[in-house]
């Protein structure tokens, strides 16, 4: 496969354009000049007239014969596929998830075969490892997290069987402008802004907070790097802080009234406690590392939702 070198002219593919990571990498995709094909799932409520700079397009993943017709018009030279299903709602069937999330790689994969494609970047999650301390590898404990392995299994089979220049990246507690309200950091900043009382979980929990315009280039990264084909990597910073931490911190900038009611969620069933990158071997399969602090990623953050 020709190697990504200029971003100019290439025709990209992204699925899930109108979630929250999507959003930011649309951004990105645009300043480095890409010619932009946008994917959206035709649920969404939201109208998303094409622009000079990016074309919408909708259709369904889970149909093969739409995904196979959207990918013979755009003949795409990158594939950056972010459609799932379960990213907020931990509670969807999991036959459905594993329709949308492993169905929908392989619809996408198979439409892809036989095409001069320079590289397709399959977006998993931190949470298909579970807890790492069993030393097993990956080890969903949710069905969202279980779907995403499957997503991951067959991008390596397709990459392995097929040749196709695919990689993984397993982005980690993203957050910054944009996210879902009912996420962690925009739900705790929103109580914090408003004088409200905020239940959570005991907060233990430690995470590797990510800054989604950090995880935007971390996905280009991925798709620029050469001879990078099969891998799977870490987008994360490297560092870990309890979720504890994280609110207490918000608590603190804003100088909140409300109380934080520790201990009155109980945990996720399964939930691990330590969830960090390996930052160190995604710098050296990519030459990527997140830039944003927490504390200025929090506090841009605040900034936007104040």
């Amino acid at each position: 496969m020709a190697e990504l070198r200029d971003w100019q002219a290439k025709r990209v593919l992204v699925t899930g354009a109108s979630g929250f990571i999507g959003k930011h990498l649309l951004r990105r995709l645009r300043d480095l000049g890409a010619e932009i094909y946008a994917g959206t799932g035709p649920g969404s409520p939201v109208s998303h007239p094409s622009s000079s700079d990016r074309r919408w397009l909708t259709f369904d993943v889970c149909d093969g014969d739409a995904v196979r017709a959207t990918v013979e018009a755009v003949d795409p030279h990158v594939v950056f596929h972010l459609a799932a299903a379960g990213v907020i709602n931990s509670t969807a069937d999991p036959m459905e998830l594993l329709m949308v999330n492993g169905g929908g790689v392989v619809h996408l994969l198979e439409a892809m075969q036989g095409r001069d494609v320079r590289r397709i970047v399959l977006v998993g999650t931190s949470h298909e490892y579970g807890s790492r301390k069993t030393g097993e590898g990956l080890d969903p404990f949710s069905a969202y997290a279980a779907s995403k392995v499957a997503a991951w299994a067959y991008g390596r089979m397709y990459w392995r069987e097929h040749g196709l220049p695919i990689i993984t990246v397993r982005p980690f507690q993203v957050y910054g402008a944009g996210q879902p309200r009912m996420a962690l950091i925009p739900a705790a900043i929103r109580a914090a802004l408003s004088g409200e009382d905020f239940a959570m979980t005991p907060g233990e929990q430690e995470r590797d907070f990510v800054q989604v315009g950090d995880v935007a280039a971390g996905l280009t990264a991925a798709a620029e790097a050469p001879q990078a084909e099969g891998t799977s990597l870490d987008l994360g910073t490297g560092a870990g802080h309890t979720v504890r931490h994280v609110v207490d911190w918000i608590w603190r900038w804003t100088a909140a009234k409300g109380k934080v009611q520790y201990g009155a969620l109980p945990y996720r069933a399964g939930e691990p406690m330590r969830l960090v990158a390996d930052a160190e071997r995604t710098a050296a399969l990519i030459g990527w590392r997140a830039e944003t602090s927490l504390a200025a990623g929090l506090a841009d953050t605040i900034q936007r939702l104040s």
